[in-house]
């Protein structure tokens, strides 16, 4: 058994403390936010994730987890310390280390013990070089440290599981000792380890994180062609991505992507090859479309609804990805933005996400506790993330809910012929079969264009 502590209860330190202690160890997880650590300490969770509050409450029960508010209590048995505290983007795209650094410095003063220090946060490169001159500075004992880089690789909604079973697992560190102990830690996964040094696995989360991001826009600009050219993009990704080299993971037409992780660390990634003097051309540009598909989905309503002045847009999907309430950068939110800046009004449904959203929006949207009560008198309905709910609705009902008849589904997962039948004009996202061109007139396939048999009042 293992002596851990964790210091930050986000998304990634309450999963990793909580992991970590059902292989075995005994684990302390520390925040500074008192509230977040009582609301731990009742056996609450300050977040949704699948499965997770099942492990908390077990291992709590069997003694392996416990909550601290105080860095130098939780770290005092420890033989290795996770830092897991949130890098949010600065406002000039870089990564903001402010947090990193204020742990590193408390960690420093508390240690009385050789310790391996784990940065478990994404964090830009040369990061775990300046934890260890931070701890080397403000120590207060004569103690040894070995600073780890093991990037995180969960994706919310499924992180559990992702850190259970995991694709593989990035150790970078200098000292052997230090690789044997992460070796030993995460035996019980069975995963393949990759161990480099610090730099290197530093580079492979962004790397990472950036090229799926890019698979996202590129498939984006590819459904804005198919549009045009009356292509279905997902017939175009069932026969491009069935190639073995490219594959069909994250190669989903849609809104684009969102959440705490791809947004920021493009940007930072495109920071610091500034800044090392190799400047990036193609992910300022990943971010760019990124953001034009925000853009497009508002124009698309605005012009199947001849103008959103004065007209009620049901939202279904908060949160920025399904089985999960984070709507940090969720594309859901930014649309929303968008339709009220033009002038609708928005009623909104999410299973999970509304009191984040209501925090956010306020009295601006009206948000509903039913996904049909959002369809409820509305000129249009945009599923804008794909939870399982939504799949199963019944297009009978939605068209006798409806004052309109406009559904955009901006994550492509309905036949847009079903709609069709029931009386909906279909707006999806590079299906070209939308009559949409993008200039407010329909395009050259319009022999193709399903718009049911209604028209917009």
């Amino acid at each position: 058994m293992h002596r851990i502590a964790v210091v930050g209860v986000g998304y990634v330190g309450l999963v990793t403390g909580t992991c970590l202690s059902e292989l075995g160890n005994r684990v302390a997880c520390i925040d500074i936010d008192a509230q977040k650590i009582e609301t731990l300490r009742s056996g609450r969770i300050p977040f949704y994730e699948p499965g997770l509050l099942e492990l908390v409450l077990r291992n709590q029960h069997s003694g392996r987890l416990d909550f601290h508010a105080d860095v130098a209590s939780g770290i005092e048995d420890a033989e290795c310390i996770f830092i897991a505290v949130g890098t949010p983007m600065s406002l000039d795209g870089s990564c903001d280390l402010g947090a990193v650094r204020a742990v590193a410095r408390n960690i420093a003063v508390s240690l009385k013990r050789d310790t391996i220090i784990v940065n478990k946060s994404t964090v830009p490169v040369e990061t775990g070089d300046l934890v260890a001159a931070i701890i080397r500075e403000h120590r207060k004992e004569d103690v040894q440290v070995w600073v780890v880089s093991n990037p995180e690789f969960m994706r919310e909604g499924s992180a559990v599981a992702d850190f259970m079973s995991p694709d593989r697992i990035v150790i970078g560190a200098h000292d052997e000792r230090a690789v044997e102990y992460m070796r030993d830690l995460y035996a019980p996964l069975d995963a393949p380890l990759i161990v480099t040094d610090v730099r290197t696995a530093e580079m492979i989360k962004y790397t990472a994180n950036a090229f799926l991001a890019m698979k996202i826009s590129f498939i984006n600009e590819i459904a804005n062609v198919c549009e045009r050219v009356g292509a279905d993009v997902k017939d175009v990704v069932a026969g491009a991505g069935s190639d073995k080299r490219i594959g069909t993971s994250f190669f989903s037409a849609g809104l684009g992507f969102g959440g705490s992780c791809f947004p920021k660390d493009v940007s930072a990634l495109v920071s610091i090859s500034a800044r090392c003097g190799a400047p990036s051309q193609l992910l300022p540009a990943v971010l760019s479309v990124n953001e034009d598909q925000i853009s497009r989905a508002v124009e698309k309503i605005d012009v199947a609804l001849g103008g959103l002045p004065g007209r009620i847009v049901g939202v279904l999907g908060l949160a920025f990805k399904p089985n999960t309430d984070d709507i940090r950068e969720s594309p859901s939110l930014k649309l929303i933005e968008g339709l009220l800046a033009g002038g609708a009004s928005v009623v909104a449904h999410d299973p999970v996400a509304v009191g984040n959203a209501r925090a956010r929006f306020g009295d601006r949207v009206r948000f509903v506790n039913d996904c049909y009560e959002a369809a409820n008198d509305v000129d249009a309905v945009v599923v804008a993330t794909d939870w399982n709910e939504y799949k199963q609705l019944d297009f009978t009902i939605l068209r006798k809910l409806m004052r309109g008849d406009v559904v955009m589904d901006a994550r492509n997962i309905y036949d847009p012929e079903s709609l069709r039948v029931n009386g909906l004009r279909y707006l999806g996202v590079g299906r070209g079969v939308s009559g949409y061109s993008g200039n407010g007139s329909a395009s050259p396939h319009e022999d193709r264009d399903v718009t049911g048999s209604g028209t917009a009042p």
